[in-house]
């Protein structure tokens, strides 16, 4: 069985930055690619990065692309996710993911994963 525990997250003023960790146990696996999602009260889980074993290819949401960064260390199975200008509209419960299959393209939505971590809240204050 494979678990995936996240870290970090927190409180951070606007503008602020902070990072978010993943690490990876349990039996060994062959992940496709791993990724963050974030997922609001009332609203559905939104994809926010993810990050492609093969080749390190990264892909992000509009609504990030150029404040966070997806890196991972595939020796020990750990993703980070740092991100950079916090706004307050990034507060939510940020979850990491594992994708087994491979697919033409790195999934962007929450049924193309296969494990999930348990979230960690980041809150970013106005």
């Amino acid at each position: 069985q494979v678990q995936l525990v996240e870290s970090g997250g927190g409180l951070v003023q606007a503008g602020g930055s902070l990072s978010v960790s993943c690490a990876a146990s349990g039996r060994t696996f062959n992940y496709y690619a791993m990724g963050w999602f974030r997922q609001v009260p009332g609203r559905e889980r939104e994809f926010v990065a993810a990050i492609r074993r093969s080749d390190g290819g990264t892909f992000y949401a509009d609504s990030v692309k150029g404040r966070f960064s997806i890196a991972t260390d595939n020796a020990k199975n750990t993703i980070t996710l740092r991100m950079n200008n916090l706004k307050p509209e990034d507060t939510a419960v940020y979850y990491c993911a594992a994708a087994t299959q491979r697919t033409l393209m790195v999934p962007r939505i929450s049924s193309g994963y296969d494990y999930w971590g348990q979230g960690t809240q980041v809150t970013v204050s106005s």
